[in-house]
């Protein structure tokens, strides 16, 4: 082959290469104005509903609570305020799944998913109720998390359903986002990002280890039996 002939199959190459890493973004693109009300007010009434079950369950526990034990895992991680900004952002990191979703079926079947493993959570709060220990910090001096803790007290703690949902999300954006042919880089981000939310329940002092541990269970468990349903019933496709 010349190297003119060369030349021209790696300007080919790298044309299709280019092709198959921007189209991803635009079939995700495409799926996200789909159902678009349906999105929009089924994530809101769902966070609606689930915070009104779980702050109920936090002031009014049917047992004295349980509080967690400390590991060495919670000593080595120090207190960090920082980690304020990842912990709130869950609340946009579980709207994405069901955004990139296209078909009504699959946002019922996805919305069914998340509810059960939030629902579990709530029966285990209600049937064990639990409590994080107390830190020896001045929260005073930390404003963003003092609010927090105001807003969210230290019980309802294992299984973290902060963490659960977390990873449960993870897991279904990583399969969404390989569907559409993502690159890796964008499936690394994303799994940082699940990794950032996990870190900063315990960094926080939101959670301890034992919380998170049994959150991740029950996340990874919820989005295996939910994929293998979708996968099961044929409605796979984005």
């Amino acid at each position: 082959m010349t190297r003119v002939g060369i030349a021209a199959s790696r300007g080919e190459q790298a044309l299709t290469e280019n092709s198959q890493q921007t189209l991803w973004y635009r079939l995700a693109a495409a799926a996200i104005p789909r159902h678009l009300y349906l999105k929009s007010i089924g994530t809101t009434l769902f966070i609606g509903l689930f915070f009104g079950a779980y702050f109920y369950l936090l002031k009014v526990p049917a047992y004295p609570p349980t509080v967690m034990p400390i590991t060495l895992l919670d000593r080595l991680i120090g207190f960090q305020p920082l980690a304020l900004p990842l912990y709130l952002s869950l609340w946009g990191y579980v709207s994405l799944p069901p955004a990139l979703l296209a078909k009504r079926r699959e946002l019922y079947g996805y919305g069914m998913a998340m509810g059960g493993t939030c629902l579990a959570g709530l029966i285990v709060f209600y049937l064990w109720p639990t409590a994080v220990p107390a830190a020896n910090i001045d929260w005073a001096r930390y404003p963003g998390v003092e609010l927090l803790k105001s807003m969210d007290a230290s019980g309802n703690a294992c299984p973290s359903l902060h963490v659960a949902t977390a990873v449960f999300s993870g897991i279904w954006l990583h399969h969404l986002l390989r569907g559409f042919g993502a690159p890796p880089w964008i499936l690394t981000f994303n799994w940082m990002w699940c990794t950032g939310i996990v870190y900063s329940a315990l960094a926080t002092r939101q959670r301890v280890t034992v919380d998170v541990l049994a959150g991740l269970v029950l996340g990874v468990l919820a989005a295996y039996l939910s994929l293998r349903h979708r996968v099961n019933t044929g409605i796979s496709g984005a």
